[in-house]
């Protein structure tokens, strides 16, 4: 039975080069070019030799497990076999995950975790604005979305346009919903309609400027501000698969910098001071929350190219995501409270705390630097062996070649000259 259901799929898609039972990733080749408009593929781009690719694969198999029952097939592609269909999908690196819904092509750049990458899947699965229509939908709602937009009312009007499109515009990155009073009741503080809101962290937070707005360019400006601002947790993990995404808020990024462990735990001195971070935002939000973008992050090597150079553990650096400037408060992190912490916020905002870095061709240029001899580094801490024979054996052979092209030049003048003497004291007929 398994063999006739594999048949029948080869002479379907006709992309099916072999599939096992250990795994529901469908391996494609380039016939995948032929119906890849059919129904809903959610596709890794990879290269045998790449290791992040390796590393992505048990995820992937794990990924593919968990979308198993739905609409989308998950599928991956060995680029370096087909070469067409990279160069059809403008494959620019491994790997690359494409979601492909007809004639819609969309590239994930979030972190690559098997919860993150089925959130984006589901999410382009189905419509930009899906439908609730029963009452008990929200409790399975609020478990399985920490983080959703509601409209409720009418789809008809200004607001309702204006969130159905910004809706498509998100899609790849937020769940957008919509539902009615009756349905909504209790979940909901609705007063009156047409009504929006943002769920998360428990709580719902209003987009109130509708009522007031009346010009239509001006509303669409607004609810998209708005929206890419609270598409965010309060205060969420920065990765570098998410810390672009932050930029675009153009907020200042005030980030608490711990360490983890393998198991993703926090040691317990650092996580009271990113606790203490965390609570500034929480009691404040009214008062930060439009022009600061709280989080925490673990990724040291991120926060040192940052600052050009080596941030101790815990600390607090703010990003400015416009200009790509920095802050460091000048309080030792030991010492800060979150009284220290607002009066240093304060400073940033009316631009009287020193700021660093930015995106002159300079600062650019040492970026480049730090970040180079900081890979040195590392390596040679890692492996010092290893970074011998990379580097250490290249700079002998390239001495030897200039050796050999400068050495002989002065052994032939030396013996020209002697021919040269030699010659004189021969005696003439």
């Amino acid at each position: 039975m398994v063999s006739l259901t594999r048949i029948l799929l080869f002479a379907t898609y006709c992309v099916i080069v072999n599939s096992t039972a250990a795994s529901r990733v469908l391996e494609l080749s380039d016939r995948f070019l032929d119906i890849h408009k059919e129904g809903q593929w959610l596709v890794m781009m990879y290269a045998p030799w790449c290791a992040h690719c390796k590393r992505l694969e048990p995820i992937w198999a794990h990924v593919a497990q968990y979308l198993h029952s739905s609409s989308i097939r998950v599928g991956r592609i060995d680029c370096t076999r087909f070469t067409s269909v990279a160069h059809s999908f403008k494959i620019k690196g491994f790997p690359t995950i494409l979601f492909l819904k007809g004639d819609q092509q969309f590239v994930y750049n979030g972190d690559r975790t098997r919860d993150e990458i089925v959130k984006f899947a589901t999410r382009l699965s189905g419509p930009p604005v899906q439908e609730v229509t029963r009452t008990t939908s929200f409790n399975t709602l609020k478990k399985d979305r920490d983080l959703y937009f509601l409209y409720v009312g009418e789809k008809s009007g200004t607001l309702w346009d204006s969130y159905n499109n910004i809706a498509t515009v998100f899609q790849p990155h937020a769940f957008f919903y919509h539902s009615h009073p009756v349905v909504v009741e209790k979940h909901a503080p609705i007063e009156k309609t047409p009504a929006l809101f943002v769920y998360k962290e428990n709580l719902h937070y209003n987009f109130t400027d509708h009522h007031t707005i009346t010009d239509k360019d001006k509303l669409n400006e607004t609810l998209y501000k708005w929206v890419n601002a609270e598409r965010f947790p309060t205060f969420p993990k920065v990765t570098r698969g998410n810390i672009h995404q932050l930029y675009l808020t153009n907020k200042n990024l005030v980030l608490a910098v711990v360490e983890e462990n393998q198991l993703e735990e926090v040691p317990p001195d650092m996580l009271e001071f990113k606790e203490m971070v965390e609570s500034v935002i929480k009691k404040k939000r009214q008062k930060y929350h439009d022009h600061f973008q709280f989080g925490w992050i673990t990724n040291h090597d991120l926060v040192n190219s940052i600052a050009m150079m080596v941030v101790p553990l815990p600390s607090l650096i703010v990003i400015n995501s416009t200009t790509s400037h920095h802050y460091i408060p000048d309080d030792e992190p030991e010492k800060l409270t979150p009284h220290v912490i607002e009066l240093f916020l304060e400073n940033i905002q009316n631009e009287s705390a020193p700021k660093y870095g930015g995106n002159s061709w300079i600062v650019r240029i040492y970026r480049s630097w730090f970040e180079v001899r900081s890979a040195l580094a590392s390596m040679w801490k890692g492996n010092p062996v290893l970074t011998i024979v990379l580097f250490g054996l290249p700079a002998i052979f390239l001495l030897m070649i200039c050796y050999h092209i400068w050495c002989p030049d002065i052994f032939d003048a030396d013996e020209e000259e002697e021919e040269t003497k030699g010659s004189s004291h021969i005696k003439k007929d």
